[in-house]
């Protein structure tokens, strides 16, 4: 199936929206998620507004979500690139030691799994990394959950190789369990 990868706009924060509760009722959100279905419904219209018009092409540039579109229109997946400066604080993990991007929210319906449209997020995800100059991007990172199997696989597929970090939840429905860190380096590198 050919779907067309393109950034956020603000005023999809809708579209955003469904996709997001979408993943978050997924069999392995728990795995994948530090948000919960039930937290996300109860969240007001002004909260994902807020969320798409900071994270659209219009933002200021620290966060670039990915959309994958289906040809009727239909969102059939997501990622979400966090710029993460070594002189500031990580959202989530270690902080950054190197200018890197941090890839989250990774979600595809299951209709769309196995259909290229993994692919093209991540392809669009890391392309767009490489192209940043300021900061120059060192690495893209991301954390997978070591339950996780599924999407580990795909990130090695990918080119992710684990770093050797590992990140323990605290708090949420795995809490105690640990995170693993992936990482790609910047070609050349």
């Amino acid at each position: 199936m050919d779907y067309s990868i393109r950034t956020l706009r603000a005023d999809e924060w809708e579209k955003a929206r469904e996709l997001r509760l979408a993943a978050l009722q997924d069999p392995v959100a728990h795995l994948a998620f530090l948000d919960t279905y039930e937290d996300a419904v109860e969240r007001p219209d002004s909260f994902w507004q807020e969320r798409g018009a900071g994270a659209s092409e219009s933002g200021d540039g620290s966060v670039r979500p990915f959309v994958a579109e289906a040809a009727d229109g239909r969102w059939v997946g997501s990622v979400t690139v966090l710029v993460e400066r070594a002189s500031a604080d990580a959202v989530f993990g270690a902080s950054a030691k190197v200018d890197q991007t941090h890839i989250v929210g990774v979600y595809v319906r299951p209709e769309a799994r196995g259909g290229g449209a993994i692919d093209g997020l991540f392809r669009a995800a890391v392309e767009w990394s490489w192209t940043l100059s300021d900061p120059v991007v060192e690495r893209v990172r991301l954390y997978v959950h070591e339950d996780n199997a599924r999407a580990a696989a795909f990130y090695r597929r990918f080119g992710f190789v684990a770093s050797g970090a590992r990140v323990t939840l605290e708090s949420g429905v795995s809490a105690g369990a640990e995170e693993v860190e992936y990482e790609l380096p910047r070609p050349g590198a």
